[in-house]
């Protein structure tokens, strides 16, 4: 098989919250990521986070400041799915193919769950 990467992973993040603050933990498990790997917000080109529920990247998006444009650009999951067990790779493959449309260097995916875990995973066009 000739598979020829398209992104490599460069870091990953994870954070617990309250339970009832799960709509923020993907906000903050971004904050880690980036924060770990020295690559600022304004450095991604594409965020993809998961909507579990319609409001999580609206209130991400407060949290974080960020440009609305680089968010969920296909819809998002809401518009393509929340398929249990396999939403982080819909997000991920969602963020690295977006990467090669738009030639931009960095990608961010993130998923929240009911408890108040959030997780993020930062890729890296190649």
């Amino acid at each position: 098989m000739n598979a020829t990467p398209i992104a490599r992973i460069i870091g990953h993040a994870e954070v617990a919250t309250k339970p009832r603050e799960f709509s923020v933990a993907s906000a903050w498990a971004i904050q880690k990521v980036l924060k770990k790997a020295g690559v600022t917000l304004d450095e991604v080109e594409v965020i993809e986070v998961n909507e579990a529920f319609a409001a999580v990247p609206l209130i991400c998006g407060q949290e974080l400041g960020w440009d609305p444009a680089r968010v969920n650009r296909h819809g998002g999951s809401v518009a393509m799915g929340h398929p249990i067990g396999a939403s982080g790779a819909r997000l991920t493959m969602t963020a690295a193919y977006q990467l090669q449309e738009s030639g931009g260097r960095y990608a961010v995916a993130a998923i929240c769950s009911g408890t108040g875990q959030g997780d993020a995973i930062l890729l890296e066009r190649v």
